[in-house]
């Protein structure tokens, strides 16, 4: 067994008073390239005054500046500290912290009442940090990548309601209302003239806010069962599930498998060193309708659109392809031509002339087993289509669909020769009446030319760089700062806490870009 002068001995005695041989002063204890340093300094750069008028300027205790709370609650994201009490602990033993907050001693109340204080500074703060990237030459809005990820809801999986059971919820809070009211008035009867409280109207009180929850609940749960109804879905057979302790939220699909009370954060990332420029956060699962409102907040943080516009199959919709062609934005998306393309017996020269019988079993179906689409040529000339038998379709009527929140205007093409058509068993559902119909909305041709440039070599390099341009600061933000479930509760303070996350992202980023600028330069001037 090891004897005790075979350990090392302490380098330095608790009880002892530090000489100047020791650690003289706590800036000398952080290395000189920390992170630390690189953070405080760009938080020194940029503008308070947004923070600073939001406070009274009463007689009292003389504030921390604001600067030093919200650096602690960035380097903490930085570190994966993100609870209000760890910070506070941070501040008090950690001497990247201490050394930050220069020894002030923040309390976890402060930091719980400061991150949700401040949404609005802290997105100018998000702006100035993207334009002194952009500065630097670190951003160039040539290619960015826009993305969405899931994170869970600060609420139980479990915690989850039918209409159903917040009826009989409702019904019993209903019962323990009445039940309560006339203990009160029968109490009031017996000490009437005598000025006592009994106390039930604080329980009283409390049954009432109850039933308010429950009742704000049950209309998010018909609403959610309409939708559904409107979706095909029954919601007696698979009725919605609406979260009970944050009713902001949505039971999705986790990306772990399952369900459960989640939120859609998105980001928008530039390409050139992969800052994030912009963010929010959605209560629902589809993010496109997100994507045109991206490119105007960033031309409006910027001055200027990107280029380039980098998303997933998920979105790309007629109505996001048009928006950003007038926005002259060039979007990039898999998107599949309607029209016959190369190795389908369907493109021919004269669409008037039929497709050889020995080539029908080539032609392309669709899921339902019946002749796809893409077998159809639109003639824009004549404004028709001609089918694999060379019969032409013209325009017959125009229904108008909702989707998205747009109405829809889809014309509708009819073929009339139908009947004793060889290919009509391959072609027509069984539900045909009157012949073979092809539908095509307002938003074709922008899909045809969106199509045709994702069909090129060079878009498809472009292309290529989406999932590390769009998914990399996802990987980050919760593998590295540990950010898959949010601490606060409601949508928008659920938005100021990704808000507070992709801003740490950011500075953070930046202060490793500078530091890698010093060092080259410092390298450049010593070998000249």
């Amino acid at each position: 067994m090891a004897t005790q002068e075979y350990w090392a001995d302490s380098p330095m005695d608790r009880r002892q008073t530090p000489l100047g041989r020791w650690f003289p002063t706590l800036d000398a204890m952080i290395a000189p390239n920390d992170p630390v340093r690189l953070l405080d300094e760009v938080l020194q750069a940029v503008d308070w005054k947004d923070w600073e008028e939001k406070y009274r300027r009463q007689k009292g205790q003389p504030p921390i500046h604001p600067r030093h709370i919200a650096a602690a609650i960035l380097y903490g994201m930085y570190r994966g500290i993100r609870s209000s009490r760890k910070l506070e602990e941070a501040c008090n033993y950690r001497f990247d912290f201490i050394w930050l907050v220069e020894g002030r001693h923040i309390d976890h109340t402060t930091f719980a009442k400061f991150r949700t204080r401040f949404h609005q500074p802290l997105k100018e703060l998000f702006k100035q940090i993207g334009r002194l990237a952009m500065a630097l030459g670190l951003i160039r809005l040539g290619e960015v990548g826009f993305d969405a990820t899931r994170v869970k809801a600060n609420n139980s999986r479990f915690a989850t309601r039918t209409a159903k059971t917040l009826e009989e919820k409702l019904q019993a809070l209903d019962e323990l209302f009445e039940h309560l009211s006339s203990q009160l008035n029968a109490a009031d009867a017996e000490d009437l003239g005598t000025g006592e409280k009994t106390g039930l109207p604080d329980e009283l009180a409390a049954v009432e806010q109850r039933r308010q929850r429950v009742q704000e609940a049950l209309e998010q749960a018909r609403a959610a069962d309409e939708v559904r109804r409107r979706q095909g879905i029954d919601p007696h057979k698979n009725p919605a599930q609406v979260p009970t302790t944050d009713p902001d939220s949505h039971v999705m699909p986790n990306k772990e498998g399952g369900y459960a009370p989640n939120y859609t954060p998105l980001a928008t990332t530039d390409g050139e060193r992969g800052f994030i420029v912009d963010c929010d956060v959605l209560a629902e699962v589809n993010e496109g309708p997100a994507a045109l409102p991206s490119v105007d907040r960033i031309e409006e943080t910027f001055g200027e659109r990107p280029k380039r516009f980098l998303t997933d199959a998920g979105n790309n919709s007629g109505q996001i392809m048009a928006g950003m062609e007038e926005r002259g934005v060039e979007f990039y998306a898999p998107v599949e031509s309607a029209q016959p393309q190369a190795g389908n017996p369907a493109l021919r020269d004269d669409p008037r002339e039929p497709v050889p019988p020995t080539a029908w079993a080539d032609l392309p179906r669709n899921p339902q087993g019946q002749l796809d689409k893409s077998c159809f040529v639109y003639d824009p000339s004549h404004d028709q289509y001609y089918c694999p038998q060379g019969q032409a379709m013209p325009y017959d009527h125009t229904n108008r669909v909702t989707r998205g929140g747009e109405t829809v205007r889809k014309r509708v093409y009819r073929s009339s020769a139908c009947t004793g058509c060889p290919l009509a068993s391959a072609c027509l559902s069984p539900q045909s009446k009157r012949g073979r119909t092809i539908t095509r909305d307002q938003y074709a041709e922008v899909r045809e030319r969106t199509a045709a440039r994702m069909a090129k070599d060079e878009s498809r390099t472009i292309y290529r760089q989406r999932p590390r341009i769009a998914e990399t600061p996802f990987g980050i933000l919760k593998s590295v700062m540990g950010l898959r479930q949010f601490l606060l509760r409601g949508l928008e303070k659920v938005k100021t806490e990704w808000l507070w996350a992709v801003t740490a992202f950011n500075v953070v980023k930046l202060a490793r870009e500078i530091g890698k600028l010093r060092a080259e330069f410092a390298e450049t001037l010593a070998t000249a």
